[in-house]
This record gives C-alpha cells, structure tokens and sequence, in this order.
C-alpha cells in the first residue's frame, strides 16, 4: 500500500471516530453556550454573572472529570487485548470515583461568593455566579456519570449513540432555557436560575440517555449489575492513571479560571465580553477535543498492541486535521468578528457597545491560539492513549502557572495592557504547552 493511501485510509478512521465526537462535544459545550446567549440577551449583568459561576463550574467538572478521560484509553487497551471484564471494571470504578469527586467538590461551591469576593470580584457579581453555583453544582453528578460511559461507549467506537444523545439533549436545554429564563409558555421568569435549573435537567438527560443504550446493546456485560461492589485493585489503577490527568485539565482550565477573575478585576463590562469571546474560542476547541479523544482510542489500541508505526501515523493524521480546522476557524475570527460577539448580545442595552468593542479585540488573539491550542489537546491526548500521564501533568503546570499566568498578569497589569495582556498569556502559555507536549512524543516513540 502506497504512504497516500496509508495516510487516507487512517484519515478516513480517524474521522469515522472523531467527527461523531467532535460533534458531540460542540453539542455539549453548546448547552453552556445556550446559557451565556440567552442571559446575553436577558441582562449584561445576568451575563457576568454566569460567565465567573460557569468559570468555577467548569473548573469543578475538568478537576473530577480526569476519572472519565483515564477510563478511554484504559477501555481501548482492553478491549483490543479481548479482556472484557477489564472493561467493565475500570468503567465502573469510575463511576464509583465521579460520584465521590462530585460530592468533595460541591460544598465549596455551594459557599462560592464568599471566595469568589475574597479573590477581588463585584460582590453583586460574585452573589449571582454562587445562586447558579448552587443550583447548576448538582448537576456535576449526572454530566461526570455521562461523560464516563461516554468514554466507555467512545473506546469501544459507538460515538454515534453519543453525537445523537449530545444533540437532543442540545435541543431540549434550549426550550427549557428560553422558557425559564424569560418566562415563557406559562412558566415563572427565572433569570440566572432558569439557566442553572436547565443545565441539570440537560446532564440528567445525557446519562440515562446512555445507560439505556448500554443495557440495550451491551447487556451481555452487565455494567450496572452488583454495582456496590467494591474493586480496590481497580481503584488504585484508575487513579493512578487518573490524577495526573485531572491535575493536568486543572492546570489548563485554571489558567482560564484565573484569567476570568483578572478580567473580573477590570470591570464587568471586560469580563462579559471576556466571557463571550471564551465561548467562542472554547466550541471550537471541541472540534480537536473530539479529534484528540479520536487519537486516543487509535493510539490506545496500536500502544496495546506494540504498533509504533500506527502510532507514529495516527498522530501525524490528528494534527494535520486539527491544523486543517484551525486554519478555517482562525479565517472566521478574523474575517467577522462583529458578527459572531454580536449573536450574544442584545444591541438594545447600552453596554452592548463597549462589550462588542472589547470583545471583537480579544477574538483576534482567540484566533492567534487556535493552531497551538488544537496542537496541545492533539499531542496530550496521543501521550494519554500511550498511558504517559505524569510528564504531562509537569509540562502544563509550568507552561501554564509558571510562565502563561505570569505573563498575563504582567503584560496586563503592570505594562497596563489590560484586557489585552490578559489574553497574551494564554496564547504564550498554550505555545509552550504545545512544544513541550510534541517534544516528549517524539522523545518517547524514539525510545
């Protein structure tokens, strides 16, 4: 077979598995998408409100969601190596290790706006972002149970159940927001709340969504049969190989977190505008999420395999089809940024004005990280699939809090760049992480 040929035919797997993930993870995101479009439109400050609520949100989810993303190559092991009851195990440890992580992490939710005024927010801002907290937090069991059967329906490749499940429970969220944020078809106008209350009922949704398909088309595995019962051995294994993975999520989302909070410093109208721009920047992120998670059940399986050829050619395929996406979405942010910050806002309020100007800035240095951005997820989630946690877990907390954050609170508050430095050291910080990340591939498969 000619090197062309090799090359599309692992193109064509690659997208028969990451298109279907892609989509589903742009049909995840979108529900907190939805959120910040239609508080956008309700009040500026409703918006700032969700943007610092959703920020800690996230921050929660991508801490307890490292149980989830070690069970996807940890599946895709086993399952090429034929050890089925391997599969079930890890899968259901973590389920058992979610549900723990989810309760540890609410209760400081539940207290958020104390510590979120301590960190130097609006106090008006900071008691908006816990009221979403409050209600928003108890859906961080349902979403972290999807997302590891996501992960185990994702390595066995059934991505189209979760591309379909992800879309109707898109568009259900959205009804459900649009009557109970503004009060509509006879239901009470509840604002902030309506947004949190939808988010739950959307992860809710999501799960059983999944556990019906499994007891349908795996029954034979018994996934949820004798669920009490306790598998230290397979604990110990999947946190072994998950920490680093939820310390790794935590160093990036972090950054993200610390880089709202800065903004938060400046004024609500630089953290609405902040909070648009990241949503935007973060949808199509999940196109190389999905792509990555892709990379990681191939590499998975070649890895279990001891195939360092496929190895070699899946990571070479993944980046060239992130950098394809990347190049696209770049032209788009360049090219109509008025248009896509002006889709969040409601033109009518006075503060629309100043929000588009800023935000329409900051969308040009979200497009300057789209190629390193989509470099890094590509080149972690290949290490993820050779089961390297550790090192990368080193590199994104150096890259991150020892150079990224230090550089945008520098460029941002003592040059005075403001807004402006904030975002640089995003972009200064994903570069390292995107080079240091390649570097140790290629380290490692020359080894």
């Amino acid at each position: 077979m000619t090197q062309s040929r090799i090359l599309k035919t692992e193109a064509r797997s690659l997208l028969f598995l990451g298109i279907p993930l892609a989509g589903s993870q742009v049909a995840q995101f979108a529900v907190h998408t939805t959120d910040t479009l239609m508080l956008g439109w309700y009040s500026v400050i409703a918006l700032a409100q969700v943007t610092l609520g959703a920020q800690v949100l996230f921050v929660a989810y991508i801490v307890a969601s490292g149980f989830a993303f070690a069970i996807l190559p940890m599946v895709a092991k086993a399952s090429a190596e034929g050890d089925l009851i391997q599969v079930r195990r890890v899968t259901r440890m973590g389920l058992w290790l979610s549900t723990l992580a989810a309760g540890i992490l609410f209760l400081p939710m539940w207290f958020a706006a104390p510590l979120l005024e301590a960190m130097g927010q609006d106090p008006l801002v900071a008691q908006g972002g816990q009221e979403y907290l409050r209600i928003a937090g108890f859906g961080l069991w349902p979403v972290l149970w999807g997302l590891v059967l996501r992960s185990y329906l994702s390595a066995l490749e059934h991505t189209g159940i979760v591309l379909w499940v992800s879309l109707g429970v898109l568009v259900i969220n959205a009804f459900v927001n649009y009557a109970l944020i503004f009060g509509y078809w006879g239901f009470p106008e509840y604002g902030l709340k309506g947004a949190a209350i939808a988010s739950v009922i959307a992860g809710a949704l999501s799960f059983f969504g999944f556990v019906i398909y499994i007891q349908i088309y795996f029954s034979e595995q018994e996934m949820f049969a004798r669920f009490w019962r306790t598998d230290w051995v397979t604990i110990s294994v999947v946190s072994r190989m998950a920490l680093p993975i939820s310390a790794t999520a935590l160093a990036e989302s972090g950054l993200f977190a610390a880089s709202a909070l800065m903004m938060g410093w400046l004024g609500h109208l630089e953290l609405a505008a902040h909070g648009i721009v990241l949503q935007l920047a973060a949808m199509t992120f999940m196109v190389h999420m999905g792509l990555a998670q892709a990379g990681t059940v191939r590499v998975g399986k070649a890895f279990a395999r001891q195939e360092w050829d496929a190895v070699r050619l899946t990571a070479k395929v993944s980046i060239s089809l992130s950098t394809v996406f990347a190049i696209i979405t770049m032209a788009c942010f360049f090219g109509i940024p008025n248009f896509l910050i002006g889709i969040f806002l409601d033109h009518k309020d006075p503060f629309s004005v100043d929000i588009l100007r800023i935000g329409t800035l900051l969308l040009i240095f979200a497009a300057l990280f789209q190629l390193v951005d989509g470099a890094q997820v590509i080149a972690l989630s290949i290490l993820r699939g050779m089961q390297d946690t550790r090192s990368p877990m080193i590199i994104a907390a150096v890259s991150y809090w020892l150079i990224g954050l230090p550089v945008g609170y520098v460029l941002g508050f003592i040059y005075d760049f403001k807004e402006v430095g904030i975002w640089l050291g995003l972009v200064v910080g994903l570069l390292v992480a995107a080079v240091l990340l390649w570097a140790r591939f290629v380290i490692l498969v020359r080894n």
